[in-house]
């Protein structure tokens, strides 16, 4: 199932040893931004924001990661792990003509997981980055409410599957459905069956298990932006105000959205990245 609603991008293909990863794109010139998608996620969660990206000079890519909805996945719960994702985003870099010569400033946006697999390549290479954005992430492994859930789900996930997990989350979110129209709803739905079960697994792992690693993080020197909405419900603002603080970096609240404020609040969004890059210089 593709994206219900009409948007002017290019699709692409980076091929891995693992396989191909499926990308969006928009924009051709200027420096490159990469979008990273979180856990579930896909290149979609920013379509509302790469046109205006895109407008401000900047070439602008999102893609599925491994597994996640038309990236396929691989059976080996060791392909999903935060250094086997990052080595596909390196990939994707490259893919793109980015080079770690620096010819080509490279900003990288990771939201939620994202922002944890966007920060692994920060520190693997941190001279190949010229930016990097953490979008509703955090320190280290996510807790609070999220973790209960996912817990929650995990033996559903077992013993079901994805359709099981599907119906569970549809019956935890009832109350919700209204705010969500029908046909989007509907895709996300569609995302979720196409994601491989083994990533779905692997990467909940690697969401709990993630050591802190702001300390090494701030030695690199890479300008770093950390962004959330106000009403973020995966790490608390508090975290991510207090993550910000840590790393020497700059620090925006998004109003009018919660954790996912590319698609809530894409103008704000969008102006908050596009302001971040310009003071770069």
């Amino acid at each position: 199932m593709s994206f219900p609603f009409s948007l002017p991008f290019d699709r692409g293909q980076i091929d891995t040893p693992t396989g191909p990863l499926i990308t969006l794109e928009t924009g051709t010139t200027g420096p490159l931004v990469i979008f990273i998608p979180g856990y579930t996620g896909s290149k979609e969660d920013f379509l509302l924001i790469m046109p205006q990206v895109a407008a401000a000079g900047y070439q602008a890519v999102s893609y599925d990661q491994r597994g996640q909805f038309e990236s396929p996945g691989v059976d080996d719960p060791d392909a999903y792990t935060i250094p086997a994702l990052t080595t596909d985003l390196l990939a994707v870099a490259a893919g793109y003509g980015h080079s770690r010569a620096g010819d080509r400033p490279l900003h990288l946006v990771g939201h939620s997981f994202g922002g944890l697999v966007a920060r692994a390549a920060a520190l693997a290479d941190p001279g190949s980055v010229s930016s990097l954005v953490l979008l509703c992430s955090g320190p280290a492994a996510i807790g609070g409410q999220r973790l209960e859930r996912m817990l929650a789900l995990e033996p559903v996930l077992a013993a079901g599957g994805l359709p099981a997990v599907v119906d569970a989350v549809a019956a935890m979110d009832a109350d919700g459905d209204g705010l969500v129209p029908a046909v989007l709803r509907e895709f996300l739905r569609q995302r979720f069956l196409a994601s491989h079960p083994v990533g779905i697994r692997a990467m909940g792992e690697a969401l709990r298990s993630e050591p802190d690693r702001v300390e090494d993080l701030r030695a690199t020197g890479i300008p770093i932006l950390v962004a959330h909405g106000v009403g973020d419900d995966a790490w608390p603002p508090a975290v991510q105000a207090e993550m910000a603080d840590r790393l020497g970096a700059r620090y925006r609240p998004i109003e009018g959205a919660g954790h996912s404020p590319a698609a809530e609040n894409p103008g704000e969004t969008a102006r908050v990245l596009t302001s971040f890059w310009s003071e770069l210089g």
